[in-house]
């Protein structure tokens, strides 16, 4: 397994438009590494450019200790999943897994060995004789990846795997890919749009936003403390509610009629010095509560109930806010009626806040 390092990689097309805009990291040796972010902002070309599908215009990528920037793809020993399964029709599932190991002159034993090692890990020893249109999406996408497991490249890159399943495949393959790389312990970049298949399989994730990097971090960590509002209304679902605000001469902040206190003595003191500032402040749904279960000594914001999205364990409430729509995540519970004003309590301490132009994350609220 080999290491994926990028420094200053850019990729500006013939018309000027910049695909990728200076990206620097590293995926490590053994690391699962996801690339996250909405469709166009760059995830996509910036996998094709390590692929070598695509032509690096400035910058160096190197995978383990070779500079490839010129390496033809055949020759940087990476493997490639894409978003379409792309399959031979006429060929069976030993057929299309043992392709790529046929091209490049593999011997038959050791051709047999790496096929049925692959279709015993993902389960398609079944399935050898058959052609794809006997498979099912799930299956399907399961061969391409061992058409890529087969070949035991330095590097998995993965574009989009998961996206033509529908919502049950694509929890069941993706808990797969999981286990895939545990076993494998192999350094893989994975490229989605959907945030959550980011957090639950990446150890660390990448994300981005009109070619350029926003944050680069743990699951978690960017959860807990987003670098500026894009991260923070791109990770989580549903997503944080913001709300304009302003520092107040005592270190509390006003976000419409209410005054929030923010956090601890010591995050007031350094407000105390941002009065009159602007602020954006973001709220995790979870961090609202219903007022039977708010102290009397919290702040509340009462807001119209407009929407109620019961989904098993949690209820989703769709509120208005002033000239503000939030959401609220409660534990199932007797509702009032739709219509209703409730006085939703704040968790203070769950409150993130922004400078409001350039909406990176206060250290304030670090």
């Amino acid at each position: 397994m080999a290491a994926v390092r990028l420094d200053s990689v850019r990729k500006v097309y013939a018309n000027g438009q910049v695909a990728v805009a200076g990206a620097s990291f590293e995926a490590l040796d053994g690391e699962f590494l996801v690339l996250v972010g909405p469709s166009g902002c760059g995830k996509s070309t910036l996998l094709r450019m390590i692929a070598g599908l695509e032509s690096v215009t400035s910058g160096t990528l190197r995978i383990g200790e070779r500079v490839v920037n010129d390496v033809p793809p055949r020759d940087r020993d990476i493997a490639m999943v894409f978003q379409n399964y792309a399959l031979y029709p006429h060929m069976t599932v030993a057929q299309n897994l043992a392709f790529g190991l046929s091209l490049r002159h593999t011997p038959r034993a050791e051709t047999e060995t790496r096929v049925r090692e692959a279709a015993q890990m993902l389960d398609l020893a079944e399935v050898l004789d058959r052609k794809p249109a006997q498979l099912s999406g799930g299956q399907r996408q399961r061969v391409a990846l061992g058409r890529a497991l087969v070949r035991k490249p330095a590097v998995f890159l993965l574009d989009e795997p998961l996206s033509n399943l529908d919502a049950k495949l694509r929890l069941g393959t993706r808990v797969e890919i999981a286990k895939l790389h545990r076993k494998l312990g192999a350094t893989m970049i994975y490229v989605t749009h959907d945030q959550i298949e980011a957090m639950t399989l990446g150890r660390r994730i990448v994300v981005m936003n009109s070619g350029e990097i926003q944050q680069i971090d743990t699951p978690m960590q960017l959860y807990r403390k987003p670098a500026n509002v894009f991260v923070a209304g791109f990770v989580g679902s549903p997503a944080m509610n913001f709300f304009r605000g302003r520092v107040l001469d005592d270190g509390n902040v006003r976000v419409g009629s209410t005054v929030l206190r923010v956090g601890s003595a010591a995050t007031i003191s350094k407000l105390v010095s941002m009065a009159g500032r602007e602020l954006i402040v973001g709220l995790r749904p979870e961090d609202l509560t219903m007022p039977t279960e708010t102290p009397a000594d919290a702040p509340t914001l009462a807001a119209k109930l407009e929407v109620i999205e019961p989904v098993g364990n949690e209820v989703f409430l769709n509120l208005r806010y002033e000239d503000r729509a939030l959401v609220a995540r409660v534990p199932p519970q007797s509702l009032p009626e739709i219509g209703s004003v409730l006085k939703l309590g704040v968790r203070t301490a769950g409150l993130h806040l922004f400078d409001a132009k350039t909406e990176k994350r206060i250290d304030a609220a670090l």
